[in-house]
């Protein structure tokens, strides 16, 4: 049985590692941050592809113990008037409905539902070299400790530390807006909980959704230069705010009234996004998720794309006659995909029509790669 080593214990790396369980692989996964929480305050959507994913993995019951679904989403213009109101992919589907959940709250589920089918999870586990061989890869750690194995999954993130030592020339680059983040429990009624509603205003799009328990999710996007990384190390959720309230005050929506009643959960973040035709790959070890192909955030797909490198690696892996053959078909189905996400996001971050270039695969098409009893070699 080829041994897998995945570094990462984020949505790409437990995910990828619940697939590789799956087809019968022996998969451990090494994570650099101490407990399963990083980077609990931002949230996210899981859209109805993700969602796919997971149920192909068995995994729906994990995270849906967490968040809450969204059927509808809805559209405002800068005055406030309804332009758009329409169901979700999936909201008829209970395993399928979009979610909207802390990223540090999908994070813990999935690494604890690799840690319930037996999958070792170490954390606190940083990497400090990779060296490959002939026969196998090694990875050595800053506190001493070693892992060697068959193949190396690079899962850690936008800043991979794999993704330097098989390509250290490839970095992330500005995806031209920052991007603000806030929870609230004082916002004026909103709507119900399993609706989404974005808001185009003049100077930011904002979106937000409001949980079941009464809590507003909410989220903009600005367009313009970075944010220094001086001004995003000092910033503080008063100052956050501040900078934003005024932007959100130029439309008639409720934007502006949401943020003003957040006080203490504000963050923000500089939107980033991977060069297209990155190196994924380098003898025994292969990128995945955000280390691969992040996007900005605004189509929302970040999380959903690596919940589907995951099945669909592990099924290349499950079925090719060898491991040059199943690296080889992965890329082949998976780049035209993440990379015409990566392009449109990048595009909707500018403030530039999107191209009319078609998705290079059809809702249909999508559903037959991610079933696990269709193989991609039959």
């Amino acid at each position: 049985m080829a041994r897998i080593i995945v570094i990462g214990g984020g949505t790409a790396g437990s995910a990828a590692a619940l697939a590789l369980h799956k087809a019968g692989l022996d998969v451990s996964v090494y994570e650099a941050h101490p407990d399963s929480a990083e980077d609990i305050g931002a949230f996210l959507t899981l859209a109805s592809n993700g969602m796919r994913a997971l149920a192909q993995l068995g995994a729906s019951t994990a995270v849906t113990g967490t968040g809450f679904p969204l059927t509808t989403m809805r559209v405002l213009d800068g005055s406030g008037t309804e332009v758009v109101k329409r169901p979700l992919a999936g909201a008829d589907d209970p395993l399928l409905q979009y979610r909207c959940l802390r990223r540090g709250e999908l994070n813990a589920a999935l690494q604890a539902e690799a840690v319930r089918r037996g999958i070792g999870v170490r954390h606190g586990a940083r990497v400090e070299s990779v060296e490959e061989g002939p026969e196998h890869v090694t990875v050595r750690f800053t506190d001493g400790g070693t892992a060697t194995g068959d193949l190396l999954i690079g899962a850690d993130g936008l800043n991979s530390t794999v993704r330097r030592a098989i390509a250290p020339a490839v970095q992330p680059g500005y995806a031209g807006e920052h991007v603000f983040y806030g929870y609230t429990t004082d916002a004026p009624a909103a709507g119900p909980s399993d609706l989404f509603t974005l808001i185009r205003g003049s100077e930011a799009a904002f979106g937000y959704a409001v949980s079941p328990a009464g809590e507003t999710y909410w989220f903009a996007r600005v367009t313009g230069d970075p944010l220094s990384a001086e001004d995003l190390a000092n910033g503080t959720p008063g100052g956050w705010r501040d900078l934003l309230l005024p932007l959100l005050r130029k439309d008639s929506t409720p934007a502006a009234d949401m943020v003003a009643a957040t006080t203490d959960s504000v963050l923000v973040t500089n939107a980033t996004e991977m060069p297209l035709a990155t190196t994924w790959r380098s003898g025994r070890a292969l990128l995945i998720g955000d280390a691969a192909h992040a996007a900005s955030p605004a189509t929302g797909q970040g999380a959903s794309m690596a919940l589907e490198d995951a099945v669909v690696l592990a099924k290349a892996l499950r079925d090719a006659p060898d491991t040059d053959g199943a690296l080889t078909a992965y890329e082949t189905l998976r780049r035209p995909r993440v990379e015409h996400n990566v392009t449109t996001s990048g595009q909707i971050s500018r403030n530039a029509r999107p191209g009319t270039a078609q998705a290079p695969l059809s809702d249909e098409d999508l559903a037959r790669h991610l079933d696990w009893n269709i193989s991609f070699f039959a």
